[in-house]
């Protein structure tokens, strides 16, 4: 199962993890599909911008929740830093 197709964002690349906890949810994995490569975008995003570990196991498994709930967006992000004018 670990060869399927799962797409990227526009910007980031799907990272291994979160790519895996999808495949692993199906429900979380067509709603991933279902939305548009920007909003793809917003998700990798806030789960790489995690500092810690833990952090981030955290964002992964809210990404499904929030994927299963419908919602299209991290919620509480500001959004990329690269969508800022200095990119910082």
């Amino acid at each position: 199962m670990s060869g399927q197709r799962v797409p990227d964002g526009v910007v980031h690349k799907l990272p291994a993890d979160l790519r895996e906890s999808l495949i692993g949810n199906a429900t979380a994995l067509a709603a991933w599909k279902d939305i548009t490569p920007l909003a793809r975008n917003e998700f990798i995003c806030w789960v790489e911008d995690a500092k810690q570990p833990a952090t981030r196991e955290r964002r992964i498994r809210r990404t499904q929740e929030e994927l299963e709930e419908g919602k299209r967006r991290p919620c509480c992000w500001p959004g990329c830093k690269h969508r800022e004018r200095t990119g910082k």
